[in-house]
């Protein structure tokens, strides 16, 4: 059989539809058939991206019509790496939530569904090299992701579902906007061809459109003001679907926003734009988050802070600082992903999620209190933990450009975080122990999980060469659009 990046998109699609077939033959394949797809998807990720990194880009077409008349995805570095970063979170994330909670068959059924859709949808937006397809699988992914968040039915996670919703309408109706007046005026689809086009449009028209794109998928990538959905989504989702945003939901919303902006738009301040909203989102969410009393609602504004961190990377501009962007993307998915789901126990029993509440837990939860205090050191950029490279290459980045004001912001911003992560963490061992509350142990598999991101976090900060040979040729490839173009559409 040929492994082809669409088996990313129709095997979680064609499972997602029969699971409940198979469920009518046995109730346990509801959770056995999602981890064998999501195996198959990390096996797709290591084979595919072999490829690219021998032999170069793939580009897949779908039903014999080539671009620009019919779809095709594009696998390349860049696009690959994501897919692989959130086939592998996607595998790690059905392990831990395997049995998490004990709920009957009709909702766990419900999960899985979900899930599979949301990853599928997230993949697809990665790997499609056609505006339209991009719109179809963000709206998959908004739709799964407002169900999996009042996926409790509280009303506090309707809420926060109807909240996501209603900022998730606005960003479909932009992009499709943007979409339309994009297509009226180069006649095409296909992002290489609109590249190729671009030039024939209109400043103001090409400004318009660039905001519309900004907009509708400014949302996915929390970027300020846009991600008001977020505090409220992550703090009343399941602690597995926290992490499923965070690792995949949110890194395909910045992908296909500096996608769309390297690729497609030759808008003379567009980088500039980028450091500005990045910084704007880093300062309010990190000062935001220093506020708060829930854990998991910490977690979500320091999720938005990174993301403002990342866009500010892109925004730079040089190779430096994309291969910086990128692997602060890698690093958040796995240091945010491992936060979300020691996290989850640490509050597990607890209905408002306080972080008062964690006191001593260290020495009632050890191993879990352990690599959440890991996740911790490594997000803030502490060495020798992996969160600490991506940060050094970022601030080099910025120095190699003279952005001295910009290095001082990122660096008294981090004394924030620092403040706040160092608060929880001396809670769960030198706190009162005031709390009567009981702590939920952790299931061998859940506990598997944690402890293979830990090992991640330590292994990529003592031997960070381990991944950056990928970041490397993830940066060249999205930094150089002509080739880009020339490997969609060969005869210009």
């Amino acid at each position: 059989m040929v492994i082809s990046p669409v088996h990313y998109i129709a095997v979680p699609l064609l499972a997602a539809f029969t699971i409940p077939l198979f469920a009518k033959i046995h109730k346990e394949l509801t959770r056995i058939i999602p981890g064998i797809v999501l195996i198959y998807l990390t096996y797709v990720s290591y084979v595919l991206m072999s490829k690219v990194m021998t032999t170069g880009p793939i580009v897949e077409i779908i039903a014999g019509w080539k671009a620009p008349w019919g779809i095709n995805l594009v696998y390349n570095g860049f696009s690959g790496f994501i897919a692989s970063l959130m086939s592998i979170m996607g595998l790690l994330i059905w392990i831990y939530s395997y049995k998490f909670k004990k709920v009957d068959d009709e909702p766990a059924l419900k999960f899985y569904i979900l899930f599979l859709m949301m990853v599928a949808g997230s993949i697809g937006i990665t790997i499609t090299g056609d505006v339209f397809n991009m719109f179809v699988f963000l709206e998959i992914v908004g739709i799964t992701s407002y169900s999996l968040t009042a996926f409790y039915r509280g009303r506090d996670g309707a809420e926060a579902a109807f909240k996501y919703l209603l900022i998730g309408s606005f960003a479909s109706v932009f992009l499709l906007l943007g979409i339309l007046l994009l297509y009226t005026h180069v006649g095409t689809l296909n992002m290489a061809q609109i590249a190729e086009r671009m030039h024939t449009i209109p400043t103001s028209v090409k400004l318009s459109i660039f905001v519309m794109f900004a907009v509708a998928l400014g949302i996915e990538a929390e970027m300020f003001p846009l991600n008001g959905w977020a505090p409220d989504a992550y703090s009343q989702a399941p602690g597995p679907v926290g992490a499923a945003f965070s690792g995949i939901v949110v890194k395909a919303g910045v992908y296909a926003l500096i996608r769309i902006i390297f690729t497609l738009f030759d808008i003379e301040g567009s980088l500039q734009f980028l450091i500005v909203m990045g910084l704007i989102t880093m300062i309010i969410a990190e000062v935001s988050a220093i506020r708060q009393t829930n854990l998991k609602r910490m977690l979500a504004y320091s999720s938005i802070g990174q993301m403002g961190v990342v866009l500010i990377g892109f925004g730079i501009g040089t190779t430096e600082a994309i291969f910086a962007a990128i692997f602060l993307m890698f690093n958040h998915a796995i240091i945010k992903g491992l936060l979300f789901l020691s996290g989850s126990f640490l509050v597990y029993n607890d209905d408002k999620k306080q972080i008062a509440s964690l006191s001593r837990f260290g020495k009632k939860l050890p191993v879990v209190s352990f690599l959440f205090a890991l996740g911790a050191f490594a997000i803030v950029g502490f060495p020798p933990f992996a969160g600490f490279w991506s940060k050094l290459y970022l601030l080099l980045a910025a120095a190699d450009k003279n952005l001295i004001f910009l290095i001082a912001i990122i660096l008294m911003v981090s004394v924030v975080e620092v403040i706040y992560y160092l608060r929880v963490v001396g809670k769960l061992y030198f706190g009162k122990e005031e709390s009567k509350i009981e702590p939920k142990k952790p299931a061998f598999n859940s506990l598997i999980v944690m402890l293979i991101l830990g090992a991640i976090i330590i292994l990529v900060g003592v031997y960070p060469d381990v991944i950056t040979g990928f970041i490397h040729n993830a940066a060249d490839t999205l930094s150089d659009k002509a080739t880009y173009i020339s490997n969609v559409l060969p005869s210009l």
